[in-house]
């Protein structure tokens, strides 16, 4: 049998967490987290990791793997999850990515191009520009330096500006010179699985799961890294609303949790925006495990 790499995907909220228990148990395989913040520890609550009931039911990677301190990028993760899916292929017939990080998720289907690491001092320069002078600044610099990538991307995407503009300063020419946009073959099979709910249905979840998140100890975890705020691995919804409370940029913490909703919803059509180009992605409703289990079994006949 070929093997299988699923690939369960969708915006911020919408379920993925159960879904993948239940394909996890159904396929006999391992989860492999793909969102570049459960892989840190210490922001279990505002990640959304999954819990350690959960990952004693299936074996998970990818989950609190490192600390917030250390640097990690989409093309080490491409290189880690090909290394372990390698090694989980010998023994089992499929393995479930899941996550919403799309350039994790196209790392592993799709390949990364060679993106170098950013060096500490460039990364804090173009923070500091974001800090003090803010994104449209960051976006300016980098459509000087990269006018071509500037038009690409989604200029109100801090993490993609900030990075393109990290890449440029490091290489010392434009980020776009080394974008191939070319596929890279896989030695397995992949099938790909959306997520999708009505709008006002998704935008009812995000909002009650941020006001679970803040029962939880959402506050408190925030506090706890307040004083790492300055890191790149948190520099993400969820924890950004308290700093900025904290600094007082914002006015009140029923604000603060307004943000965090607002800024939640924004993601995830952000991230909706991004799969929707995917013509291999299958769109199900996550309470559809039938049609869903029906159509990965419909792929691997075709292969037989």
């Amino acid at each position: 049998m070929t093997k299988t790499l699923l690939v369960l995907l969708g915006p911020t909220g919408i379920g993925k967490t159960d879904l993948s228990l239940r394909l996890a148990k159904r396929y006999h395989c391992p989860v492999i987290s793909s969102d570049s913040r459960q892989i840190y520890r210490g922001i279990e609550i505002g990640t959304a990791a999954p819990s350690k009931e959960e990952q004693s039911e299936v074996p998970h990677f990818f989950v609190g793997i490192k600390d917030l301190t250390e640097s990690y990028s989409a093309g080490q993760y491409e290189q880690d999850v090909l290394a372990l899916l390698d090694e989980q292929f010998q023994t089992h017939d499929y393995a479930l990515l899941c996550g919403g990080s799309m350039m994790y998720i196209d790392a592993v289907c799709k390949g990364m191009d060679d993106v170098p690491t950013i060096p500490e001092a460039i990364r804090r320069q173009v923070h500091e520009l974001l800090e003090t002078q803010g994104l449209e600044a960051v976006a300016q610099r980098l459509s000087e330096l990269d006018p071509v990538h500037y038009q690409r991307v989604d200029r109100k995407n801090t993490q993609r500006v900030t990075h393109a503009l990290e890449v440029c300063l490091t290489l010392q020419r434009p980020y776009s010179s080394i974008l191939t946009g070319q596929a890279k073959k896989r030695p397995f099979k992949i099938v790909k699985i959306g997520l999708e709910r009505p709008r006002a249905e998704l935008y009812d979840r995000i909002n009650r799961r941020v006001e679970a998140m803040i029962a939880d100890g959402l506050e408190e975890e925030a506090r706890r890294v307040y004083p790492l705020k300055a890191l790149n691995s948190l520099n993400t919804v969820g924890f950004k609303e308290w700093f900025d409370w904290w600094d007082g940029k914002t006015a009140s913490r029923e604000e603060v949790i307004r943000l965090i909703q607002q800024n939640s919803r924004h993601y995830a059509k952000r991230q909706l925006t991004w799969f929707r180009r995917d013509t291999e992605i299958r769109w199900f409703h996550p309470d559809q495990f039938d049609q869903i289990t029906a159509y990965i079994d419909q792929c691997n006949d075709s292969d037989k």
